[in-house]
């Protein structure tokens, strides 16, 4: 299967006072690091290499995850550096790991998904890119996915439109051609790439139909917490 890349070199502001002292990857959701579990369950689908994009802490996820060796895979590190690069200028940074294809997802997700259904779903679609997609109807968050006929018309995460029922469910696979016009060492938002590929016609959308979970925020590290407690049965 295809590498993996997750997205967790933030600051997570949103979750102070506890991110203060440790990067979100370490916040312990029912009594586990949330990257132990991300990285479990990244094995269980039968991925093999991730790449972790790390910035804001970072040391401290290196020093728990190392090689990767005891979940079961290989882990190698792309660091921001000085800067914040933001989603997209992280994800560039590290194209030389990844290879030609691969998944991405952010470091503060967990998502009941089949990476391998979405990989065949990328490959039958053609396009340098795919976004997976959730019909929200505002429900989690605000929609910003217009995806009709099992296409993806358009993603806006800024400016979404009225008519936008589904939104960016967080998981995501790339091309390294899609990402050629993103500025190197640059801080640049994944969202921004997402919306020029939509309108340009390159991004495929993959439907999903499991809600996501998130610690981002306060309010999704307790849903997340819950779900854990419950044993991942939703």
């Amino acid at each position: 299967m295809l590498p993996v890349a997750i997205l967790a070199g933030g600051l997570a502001t949103r979750l102070h006072p506890i991110t203060q002292t440790i990067p979100k990857s370490l916040v312990e959701v029912a009594g586990i690091p949330f990257i132990v579990r991300q990285l479990d369950y990244l094995q269980r689908q039968g991925i093999t290499d991730v790449i972790l994009c790390i910035g804001y802490l970072g040391e401290q996820v290196k020093a728990l995850v190392g090689d990767g060796s005891s979940f079961g895979l290989k882990v190698t590190y792309s660091w921001d550096g000085p800067k914040v690069m933001g989603t997209g200028g992280a994800l560039r940074l590290a194209l030389p790991l990844l290879g030609e294809q691969f998944f991405v997802f952010y470091g503060d997700s967990y998502l009941p998904i089949d990476f391998r259904k979405v990989e065949e779903g990328f490959r039958h679609s053609g396009k340098p890119a795919l976004m997976t997609v959730l019909r929200n109807e505002d429900l989690w968050d605000k929609s910003n996915v217009l995806f009709r006929n099992s296409s993806l018309i358009e993603y806006n995460k800024m400016i979404p439109s009225p008519e936008m029922a589904y939104i960016d469910y967080g998981l995501g696979i790339f091309s390294a051609v899609a990402l050629k016009d993103v500025p190197f060492n640059e801080p640049f938002d994944l969202a921004d790439i997402y919306h020029s590929l939509s309108v340009q016609g390159d991004l495929a959308g993959y439907e999903v139909f499991k809600r996501f979970y998130e610690i981002g925020s306060l309010k999704g590290l307790e849903e997340t917490v819950k779900y854990f407690q419950k044993g991942e049965k939703e």
